[in-house]
């Protein structure tokens, strides 16, 4: 069956981090129902060429606040219990030395917010 493209994708972020790539897509289905898709994209060197393993998860509407609330517990879970306050400010305020990969989407990112489908 082939794919209308048309009413594919509507809208797509990307976040740069490191190796890999996150892609934030919105698509719809034929009935223009909408979901999100959530893709991985890692990059891979081998045989003296590049390529990219990519790993999707597909988000219905109907999960999305489940989905936001578990994110945002976990979230706040690493925060609060597992990460040292050195390795928290390492997180909010990266400097140019640091090894730490940060997935950015865009200039300012902080980790005090909270997640929100707007």
């Amino acid at each position: 069956m082939e794919e209308n493209n048309d009413k594919a994708e509507i809208y797509s972020q990307r976040v740069r981090a490191g190796k890999r790539t996150y892609f934030f897509d919105v698509k719809s289905t034929r009935s223009n129902d909408f979901y999100v898709t959530i893709t991985e994209s890692k990059r891979k060197f081998k045989d003296d060429e590049f390529s990219y393993e990519k790993h999707k998860i597909f988000l219905y509407k109907e999960d999305f606040v489940k989905f936001m609330e578990a994110l945002q517990g976990t979230i706040d879970h690493v925060k609060s219990e597992l990460l040292t306050e050195e390795a928290l400010a390492a997180l909010e305020n990266p400097t140019e030395t640091e090894a730490i990969p940060v997935p950015v989407a865009s200039a300012e990112v902080s980790f005090d917010e909270e997640l929100k489908w707007e």
